[in-house]
Protein backbone atom coordinates (compact mmCIF):
# COMPACT_ATOMS: atom_id res chain seq x y z
CA UNK A 1 0.00 0.00 0.00
CA UNK A 2 2.96 2.34 0.93
CA UNK A 3 4.67 1.65 -2.54
CA UNK A 4 1.43 2.43 -4.63
CA UNK A 5 0.89 5.61 -2.57
CA UNK A 6 4.25 7.18 -3.05
CA UNK A 7 4.74 10.29 -4.68
CA UNK A 8 6.80 9.86 -6.77
CA UNK A 9 6.80 7.29 -9.68
CA UNK A 10 10.51 6.47 -11.13
CA UNK A 11 12.17 6.42 -14.11
CA UNK A 12 12.70 2.36 -13.86
CA UNK A 13 8.75 2.50 -13.30
CA UNK A 14 7.96 4.50 -16.63
CA UNK A 15 10.32 2.61 -18.55
CA UNK A 16 8.58 -0.71 -17.64
CA UNK A 17 5.53 0.26 -17.84
CA UNK A 18 5.79 1.80 -21.92
CA UNK A 19 7.75 -1.34 -22.36
CA UNK A 20 4.65 -3.58 -21.66
CA UNK A 21 2.58 -1.53 -23.16
CA UNK A 22 3.48 -1.87 -26.42
CA UNK A 23 5.53 -5.25 -26.64
CA UNK A 24 3.13 -7.95 -28.29
CA UNK A 25 3.57 -10.55 -25.61
CA UNK A 26 1.36 -13.06 -27.19
CA UNK A 27 3.13 -12.63 -30.31
CA UNK A 28 6.75 -12.87 -28.70
CA UNK A 29 5.69 -16.16 -26.62
CA UNK A 30 4.11 -18.57 -29.27
CA UNK A 31 7.74 -19.59 -30.79
CA UNK A 32 8.88 -20.08 -27.04
CA UNK A 33 5.97 -22.07 -25.92
CA UNK A 34 6.48 -24.77 -28.08
CA UNK A 35 9.66 -25.90 -26.55
CA UNK A 36 8.70 -24.80 -22.75
CA UNK A 37 8.52 -27.72 -20.35
CA UNK A 38 5.30 -28.68 -19.55
CA UNK A 39 3.89 -28.80 -16.04
CA UNK A 40 3.86 -32.98 -15.18
CA UNK A 41 3.87 -35.25 -12.45
CA UNK A 42 7.20 -32.88 -10.67
CA UNK A 43 7.24 -29.63 -9.64
CA UNK A 44 5.38 -27.21 -11.82
CA UNK A 45 7.77 -24.91 -13.90
CA UNK A 46 7.55 -21.32 -13.99
CA UNK A 47 5.32 -19.56 -16.65
CA UNK A 48 6.91 -18.82 -19.49
CA UNK A 49 5.20 -15.07 -19.26
CA UNK A 50 7.52 -14.62 -16.32
CA UNK A 51 10.88 -15.90 -17.58
CA UNK A 52 10.48 -14.17 -21.13
CA UNK A 53 10.04 -10.99 -18.84
CA UNK A 54 12.58 -11.29 -16.20
CA UNK A 55 14.74 -12.28 -20.01
CA UNK A 56 14.26 -8.72 -21.17
CA UNK A 57 15.33 -7.14 -17.63
CA UNK A 58 18.33 -8.76 -18.15
CA UNK A 59 19.14 -7.22 -21.40
CA UNK A 60 17.99 -3.57 -20.68
CA UNK A 61 19.75 -3.66 -17.37
CA UNK A 62 22.41 -5.68 -18.53
CA UNK A 63 22.26 -7.91 -15.34
CA UNK A 64 24.03 -11.35 -14.80
CA UNK A 65 21.57 -14.48 -13.94
CA UNK A 66 22.85 -14.16 -10.52
CA UNK A 67 22.44 -10.19 -10.37
CA UNK A 68 18.97 -11.21 -11.61
CA UNK A 69 17.34 -13.13 -9.48
CA UNK A 70 18.90 -10.29 -6.92
CA UNK A 71 17.15 -7.79 -8.57
CA UNK A 72 14.25 -9.02 -8.31
CA UNK A 73 14.49 -9.52 -4.48
CA UNK A 74 14.97 -5.43 -4.14
CA UNK A 75 13.48 -4.02 -6.67
CA UNK A 76 9.53 -3.91 -6.34
CA UNK A 77 9.03 -2.42 -9.89
CA UNK A 78 10.71 -5.17 -11.36
CA UNK A 79 8.90 -7.91 -9.23
CA UNK A 80 5.22 -6.25 -10.81
CA UNK A 81 7.16 -5.79 -14.11
CA UNK A 82 7.91 -10.09 -14.49
CA UNK A 83 4.23 -10.63 -12.08
CA UNK A 84 5.73 -12.69 -9.34
CA UNK A 85 5.86 -11.60 -5.78
CA UNK A 86 8.55 -12.62 -2.94
CA UNK A 87 7.70 -15.83 -2.86
CA UNK A 88 8.09 -16.58 -6.15
CA UNK A 89 11.27 -15.43 -7.53
CA UNK A 90 13.11 -17.96 -10.10
CA UNK A 91 16.43 -19.04 -8.65
CA UNK A 92 19.89 -18.17 -11.31
CA UNK A 93 19.90 -21.29 -12.14
CA UNK A 94 16.21 -21.11 -13.75
CA UNK A 95 16.93 -17.99 -15.57
CA UNK A 96 20.36 -19.37 -16.41
CA UNK A 97 18.21 -22.50 -17.79
CA UNK A 98 15.91 -20.19 -20.18
CA UNK A 99 18.31 -18.23 -21.64
CA UNK A 100 19.72 -21.70 -22.78
CA UNK A 101 16.23 -23.17 -24.06
CA UNK A 102 16.32 -19.79 -26.35
CA UNK A 103 19.59 -20.52 -27.58
CA UNK A 104 19.41 -24.09 -28.07
CA UNK A 105 16.08 -23.88 -30.40
CA UNK A 106 17.23 -20.76 -32.06
CA UNK A 107 14.20 -18.66 -30.34
CA UNK A 108 16.62 -15.50 -29.64
CA UNK A 109 16.20 -15.48 -34.12
CA UNK A 110 12.36 -16.19 -33.76
CA UNK A 111 11.57 -13.30 -31.31
CA UNK A 112 13.37 -10.60 -33.65
CA UNK A 113 12.16 -12.07 -37.09
CA UNK A 114 8.27 -11.52 -35.61
CA UNK A 115 9.30 -8.19 -34.60
CA UNK A 116 9.90 -7.29 -37.91
CA UNK A 117 6.74 -8.40 -39.26
CA UNK A 118 5.09 -7.27 -36.16
CA UNK A 119 6.16 -3.24 -37.14
CA UNK A 120 6.38 -4.10 -41.14
CA UNK A 121 2.44 -4.86 -40.66
CA UNK A 122 1.90 -1.97 -38.97
CA UNK A 123 4.12 0.52 -41.39
CA UNK A 124 6.83 1.11 -38.83
CA UNK A 125 9.40 -0.37 -40.99
CA UNK A 126 9.73 0.22 -44.14
CA UNK A 127 11.99 -1.65 -47.26
CA UNK A 128 12.67 0.56 -49.43
CA UNK A 129 16.02 1.26 -48.75
CA UNK A 130 18.98 -0.30 -46.43
CA UNK A 131 21.52 1.20 -44.30
CA UNK A 132 24.37 -0.86 -43.48
CA UNK A 133 27.12 -0.55 -40.96
CA UNK A 134 28.90 -2.29 -37.95
CA UNK A 135 29.87 -1.57 -34.62
CA UNK A 136 32.72 -3.03 -32.77
CA UNK A 137 31.84 -5.50 -29.07
CA UNK A 138 34.68 -6.52 -27.24
CA UNK A 139 35.52 -9.59 -25.37
CA UNK A 140 37.75 -9.72 -22.21
CA UNK A 141 41.30 -9.82 -23.89
CA UNK A 142 42.78 -11.79 -20.62
CA UNK A 143 44.03 -15.19 -20.14
CA UNK A 144 43.39 -15.56 -16.56
CA UNK A 145 40.12 -17.81 -16.98
CA UNK A 146 40.11 -21.91 -16.76
CA UNK A 147 41.56 -22.63 -20.54
CA UNK A 148 43.94 -19.97 -19.98
CA UNK A 149 43.11 -18.72 -23.70
CA UNK A 150 41.25 -15.94 -25.12
CA UNK A 151 38.37 -16.80 -26.86
CA UNK A 152 39.42 -18.77 -30.08
CA UNK A 153 36.03 -17.16 -31.72
CA UNK A 154 37.12 -13.49 -30.88
CA UNK A 155 39.38 -11.47 -33.13
CA UNK A 156 41.47 -8.67 -33.08
CA UNK A 157 41.16 -5.66 -35.11
CA UNK A 158 43.18 -1.65 -35.57
CA UNK A 159 40.22 0.99 -35.49
CA UNK A 160 42.06 4.60 -35.72
CA UNK A 161 45.36 4.61 -33.45
CA UNK A 162 43.79 1.53 -31.23
CA UNK A 163 43.43 -2.43 -31.46
CA UNK A 164 40.30 -3.99 -30.32
CA UNK A 165 39.75 -7.79 -29.41
CA UNK A 166 35.70 -9.05 -29.94
CA UNK A 167 33.45 -9.65 -31.99
CA UNK A 168 31.39 -6.91 -34.51
CA UNK A 169 28.03 -6.83 -35.08
CA UNK A 170 26.94 -5.98 -38.32
CA UNK A 171 23.30 -4.66 -39.07
CA UNK A 172 21.10 -3.56 -42.03
CA UNK A 173 18.24 -1.29 -40.51
CA UNK A 174 16.11 0.74 -42.69
CA UNK A 175 15.93 4.43 -43.41
CA UNK A 176 14.45 5.15 -39.77
CA UNK A 177 17.44 2.81 -38.25
CA UNK A 178 14.96 -0.44 -37.24
CA UNK A 179 17.11 -3.22 -38.12
CA UNK A 180 16.19 -6.10 -40.18
CA UNK A 181 19.07 -7.76 -40.69
CA UNK A 182 22.00 -9.09 -37.75
CA UNK A 183 25.16 -10.66 -38.78
CA UNK A 184 27.57 -11.51 -35.88
CA UNK A 185 31.57 -12.00 -37.20
CA UNK A 186 35.29 -11.68 -35.31
CA UNK A 187 36.08 -8.53 -35.18
CA UNK A 188 38.75 -8.83 -37.66
CA UNK A 189 36.39 -9.04 -41.27
CA UNK A 190 35.81 -6.72 -42.76
CA UNK A 191 32.78 -4.80 -42.34
CA UNK A 192 32.23 -4.98 -46.47
CA UNK A 193 32.60 -8.59 -46.51
CA UNK A 194 29.20 -8.83 -44.52
CA UNK A 195 27.49 -6.33 -46.78
CA UNK A 196 25.29 -8.88 -48.46
CA UNK A 197 24.21 -10.83 -45.51
CA UNK A 198 22.78 -7.16 -44.17
CA UNK A 199 20.83 -6.39 -47.13
CA UNK A 200 17.27 -7.82 -47.77
CA UNK A 201 17.40 -8.15 -51.40
CA UNK A 202 14.51 -5.66 -52.28
CA UNK A 203 16.53 -2.56 -51.56
CA UNK A 204 15.61 1.00 -53.70
CA UNK A 205 18.78 2.38 -52.11
CA UNK A 206 21.56 1.64 -50.60
CA UNK A 207 23.37 3.43 -47.60
CA UNK A 208 26.81 2.89 -45.91
CA UNK A 209 29.87 4.45 -45.19
CA UNK A 210 33.06 4.35 -47.00
CA UNK A 211 34.06 0.89 -45.54
CA UNK A 212 31.56 -0.42 -47.69
CA UNK A 213 32.47 1.55 -50.73
CA UNK A 214 32.57 -0.82 -53.76
CA UNK A 215 32.89 -0.08 -57.98
CA UNK A 216 31.63 -3.70 -59.05
CA UNK A 217 29.03 -3.87 -55.92
CA UNK A 218 28.12 0.10 -57.35
CA UNK A 219 27.68 -1.28 -60.74
CA UNK A 220 25.46 -3.76 -60.78
CA UNK A 221 23.31 -2.08 -58.08
CA UNK A 222 22.89 1.02 -60.56
CA UNK A 223 22.14 -1.82 -63.62
CA UNK A 224 19.40 -2.84 -61.14
CA UNK A 225 18.15 0.29 -60.16
CA UNK A 226 18.96 0.65 -56.81
CA UNK A 227 20.35 4.13 -55.68
CA UNK A 228 23.68 3.96 -54.92
CA UNK A 229 24.34 5.93 -51.42
CA UNK A 230 27.04 4.48 -49.89
CA UNK A 231 29.89 7.21 -49.11
CA UNK A 232 32.69 8.65 -51.56
CA UNK A 233 36.21 8.15 -50.99
CA UNK A 234 39.57 9.57 -51.92
CA UNK A 235 42.01 7.89 -53.56
CA UNK A 236 45.50 7.31 -51.93
CA UNK A 237 47.34 10.82 -51.60
CA UNK A 238 44.53 12.86 -52.23
CA UNK A 239 41.44 14.58 -50.70
CA UNK A 240 37.66 14.51 -51.80
CA UNK A 241 36.52 17.03 -54.29
CA UNK A 242 33.66 19.59 -53.49
CA UNK A 243 30.50 17.53 -55.16
CA UNK A 244 32.11 14.02 -53.11
CA UNK A 245 31.98 15.96 -49.91
CA UNK A 246 28.97 17.22 -50.77
CA UNK A 247 27.29 13.60 -51.35
CA UNK A 248 28.67 12.38 -48.62
CA UNK A 249 27.10 15.10 -46.36
CA UNK A 250 23.76 14.42 -47.81
CA UNK A 251 24.01 10.60 -47.90
CA UNK A 252 24.50 10.87 -43.95
CA UNK A 253 21.24 12.75 -43.27
CA UNK A 254 19.92 9.23 -43.45
CA UNK A 255 22.70 6.98 -42.77
CA UNK A 256 23.30 8.40 -39.62
CA UNK A 257 20.35 6.55 -38.16
CA UNK A 258 21.76 3.46 -37.79
CA UNK A 259 23.88 4.88 -35.27
CA UNK A 260 20.75 4.77 -33.10
CA UNK A 261 19.63 0.93 -32.57
CA UNK A 262 23.86 0.96 -31.89
CA UNK A 263 23.62 4.13 -29.30
CA UNK A 264 20.48 2.14 -27.57
CA UNK A 265 22.10 -1.20 -26.86
CA UNK A 266 25.30 0.44 -25.74
CA UNK A 267 24.36 3.59 -24.59
CA UNK A 268 21.47 3.20 -22.88
CA UNK A 269 21.44 -0.53 -21.89
CA UNK A 270 25.50 -0.77 -21.08
CA UNK A 271 26.10 -3.83 -24.38
CA UNK A 272 29.87 -2.68 -24.88
CA UNK A 273 31.34 -6.06 -23.52
CA UNK A 274 29.63 -9.59 -24.77
CA UNK A 275 28.96 -11.97 -22.05
CA UNK A 276 29.71 -15.35 -23.31
CA UNK A 277 32.19 -17.10 -24.82
CA UNK A 278 32.05 -18.27 -28.74
CA UNK A 279 30.00 -16.18 -31.33
CA UNK A 280 26.48 -18.12 -31.44
CA UNK A 281 25.60 -17.53 -27.94
CA UNK A 282 26.55 -13.66 -27.94
CA UNK A 283 24.82 -13.84 -32.30
CA UNK A 284 21.33 -14.85 -29.94
CA UNK A 285 22.10 -12.16 -27.47
CA UNK A 286 22.70 -9.47 -30.68
CA UNK A 287 19.21 -10.79 -31.96
CA UNK A 288 17.24 -10.55 -28.79
CA UNK A 289 18.98 -6.81 -28.25
CA UNK A 290 18.08 -5.71 -31.45
CA UNK A 291 14.29 -6.56 -31.27
CA UNK A 292 14.08 -4.92 -28.30
CA UNK A 293 15.71 -1.92 -29.62
CA UNK A 294 13.23 -1.53 -32.85
CA UNK A 295 10.54 -1.72 -30.11
CA UNK A 296 12.13 1.13 -28.26
CA UNK A 297 12.87 3.30 -31.30
CA UNK A 298 9.12 2.51 -32.61
CA UNK A 299 7.36 3.06 -28.85
CA UNK A 300 5.66 5.73 -29.30
CA UNK A 301 4.60 5.21 -32.38
CA UNK A 302 3.20 2.01 -31.17
CA UNK A 303 1.49 3.91 -28.07
CA UNK A 304 -0.46 6.06 -29.92
CA UNK A 305 -2.24 3.38 -32.27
Amino acid sequence: MAYDQKKKKTRKERFLGEMDAVLPWDLLLAPILAHYPKAGGGRRPIGAPVMLRIYFMQQWYGLSDPAMEDSLYDVESMRRFAGVDLNGVPDETTICKFRHLLEAHGLTEALFDRTKRYLSDRGMMVSEGTIVDATIIHAPSSTKNKSGKRDPEMASTKKGNTWHFGMKAHVGSDPKGRVHSVVATPASVHDAKAMEACLHGNEKAIYGDKAYADQVRKQRAEEEGVVWRVHRKANRGRRLNCADRSFNRKSNRVRARVEHPFGIIKNLWGYRKVRYRGLAKNTAHLFTLFALANFHLARRELAAT
